[in-house]
């Protein structure tokens, strides 16, 4: 018989911001069992806090204080965590959290996980390319460590022109770059098999699933964050930053995937929506 975990993700830009906002109220209201949270820029106690002792918390933070920082928050405890990612000599801190859960007898793996934003000829890109080269690397070891795993949070690329709004004026800026948006073919290219980028260069497809655009088709967005200037909210001018990436088997088994955009843009309490999947296992 099947278990539901409902796994939600969202970048908070920063939490205790968000509570201040709402973000409670929408997280009593919504049935979570494991929550990822990016960008939580607060302390662990902070987190303790905020979501109250029925919560376990997983938290890395970030190497420089109110900055970045990813968590797990789960109904049970995990079985085991990790925070490294990439050399020994790469600061991932705040940035890739594992966990590994039993649910129904069964263990899944969730990361939750928040790629730099970038910015094109500057330290910050080479540092957003180094980062998604360690989880070029992490992600086949991933699988085979687990075939029910998922990488949730703020990718911070949109992969195709469905993703984002204004894709024609952005192509030379963070977030739409070919060279980007490659890695996104080869992490969701046929596993083993080789795969031609966006931007020509050809890689190892990774066989990885993104639940999102399976769930909503050819079609453009669901976006899941918006600019806080101007009008980009109601005029509903958005990018698709957010992911859950699934191994095949877990993919197969996501049910009622949903971006839980704001009604107005008063209600919203961070720039980012959340973005939250059923997995039957």
């Amino acid at each position: 018989m099947a278990t539901s975990l409902r796994i939600a993700s969202v970048n908070t830009n920063g939490v205790r911001a968000s509570y201040r906002k709402g973000m409670g109220e929408w997280l009593n209201a919504r049935g979570v069992d494991i929550l990822a949270l990016q960008e939580v820029r607060a302390s662990t106690a902070d987190l303790e806090g905020l979501l109250g002792p029925e919560w376990n918390i997983l938290h890395d933070a970030a190497t420089a204080k109110g900055r970045a920082g990813v968590a797990l928050a789960s109904r049970g405890s995990a079985h085991l965590h990790r925070v490294a990612l990439g050399a020994d000599d790469f600061d991932s801190a705040g940035r890739w959290l594992e966990a590994d859960y039993e649910v129904g007898g069964r263990l899944i793996t969730v990361v939750s996980t928040y790629v730099h934003s970038g910015e094109v000829d500057t330290p910050k890109q080479v540092e957003k390319y180094k980062f998604l080269d360690a989880m070029t690397a992490r992600m086949p070891e991933l699988m085979a460590h687990n075939d029910l795993a998922v990488i949730v949070g703020d990718l911070n690329v949109g992969h195709r022109e469905l993703d984002i709004k204004n894709w024609r004026g952005n192509r030379k800026n963070a977030g739409f770059l070919p060279q980007e948006r490659a890695y996104f073919d080869r992490f969701f290219g046929p596993a083993g098999v080789t795969v031609e980028g966006v931007d020509g260069t050809t890689g190892t497809g990774l066989g990885w699933v993104d639940v999102g655009r399976v769930a909503a088709g050819e079609v453009e967005g669901p976006y899941t964050w918006w600019s806080q200037r101007g009008q980009a909210f109601d005029t509903n001018t958005g990018w698709r930053l957010d992911y859950h990436v699934a191994t095949p088997k877990l993919a197969a088994a996501a049910r009622n995937y949903t971006v839980d955009r704001a009604a107005t843009h008063d209600q919203r309490w961070s720039d980012h929506a959340p973005v939250v999947v059923d997995y039957e296992v």
